[in-house]
Formats: C-alpha cells, structure tokens, sequence
C-alpha cells in the first residue's frame, strides 16, 4: 500500500517536472500569434427576455504553455466565469446582490485524438476535432440567464460584472505547487462592467 502512494506520487511529480521542462514548441499552433498568455474578456452585456436578464459575453481564452501541454498530456484543466449584479449607490460602495458562478472543463482524448468541453454546472458535454474550435466555444456565451427582473427595483441603478479565470484548485497537488509559483498558471481576466 505503501508503495502504491510513493509510486503514484512519483509518478505525478515526473509529469510536472517533464512539463516544466518540455520543449515550448510542441504546442505553438494553439497560441494566437499577437498575444500572450492570459483570459480576455472582449465584451459582456444582458438582456432582458421575458422578464430575464440574459448574459451574453466574448471571452478570449489565451491559455499558457505549460497549461496547453498538461491538458495534453493528460490534465483537465478547469475554468470559472463569475458573474456578478451590483446595485450602484450614490454615496456608498456598490452593493452585491447576486451572483453567478459558471464552470468548465476542457480536456483531450488521446485516443480519439478530440478536445472535449464540459459544463460542470449542467453536466452538457461537447466534443470538438481541434482545441482552438472547443477554445472559441469555451469563450462564446450566448443566453446565459443571470437574474430574474422581479428581484431588481424599479427606480434603482444595477450594473454586471463578469471575471473568468483558470482554476488552478482543480489541478493535480504537485502540478498545483508549480502553478502556485508560476506565472504561467495565473490566467485570469480583469472585472468587465456594464451598465444593466
């Protein structure tokens, strides 16, 4: 039993250290030529359909290296998209009154040789023959429904906000320790506004 967990163990720390040191060029396909690594978000605003305020949003997906030879290799790689609704105030700070919390996960099937793209919130899984159509479809929120109008007053002022980032909570302990320090690992947006 013992063994088991020291081999199991080596075993992950010999991932991370190969992808630490693996050859950069092996996945330069994946990576848009004018950017670098990082999450985008292009743009974001709801609208209201009966009585629902839908988000619909562009998020560019700019995964790192290291990130996009793990999946690869073998590592999920998991992606949160917060969103918030703030009543805006005059003379104090905005005030929370709902939030959000969408996740992905974006893998690869060495077998089939396909990117798969999973909703953990409603469990809908979509499988794609290249990484960036599952990036762009990862990145594409159409009808995302947000809040319900009768929880907002009438005369008074909201805005949304949106953030997405990688999660790096999700990724094996040793590749998590390397994520921790590396700025290879750290992708996420900024807060997008917009008024609602």
């Amino acid at each position: 039993m013992r063994m088991t967990r020291h081999w199991g163990a080596a075993v992950l720390l010999s991932l991370c250290v190969g992808l630490a040191t693996a050859d950069d060029t092996t996945m330069e396909d994946h990576v848009p030529d004018d950017a670098t690594s990082g999450v985008i978000v292009r743009e974001a605003h709801t609208v209201l359909k009966d009585g629902v305020y839908y988000l619909e949003a562009n998020i560019d997906y700019r995964f790192s290296q290291p990130a996009l030879e793990a999946m690869e290799k073998g590592v999920p790689l998991t992606v949160v998209m917060r969103i918030e609704i703030l009543l805006e105030r005059n003379y104090l700070w905005s005030q929370k009154v709902a939030t959000l919390e969408q996740r992905y996960q974006i893998s690869f099937h060495a077998l089939s040789q396909q990117y798969m793209l999973r909703n953990l919130n409603s469990g809908s899984q979509y499988t794609f023959p290249s990484f960036d159509a599952a990036r762009k479809v990862l990145g594409t929120i159409v009808d995302l429904p947000v809040i319900d109008s009768n929880l907002l007053e009438d005369d008074a002022r909201y805005s949304g906000r949106l953030m997405a980032e990688l999660d790096v909570d999700q990724l094996p302990v040793p590749l998590r320790l390397l994520a921790l320090v590396s700025k290879d690992w750290q992708l996420n947006s900024v807060w997008y506004s917009w008024p609602l």
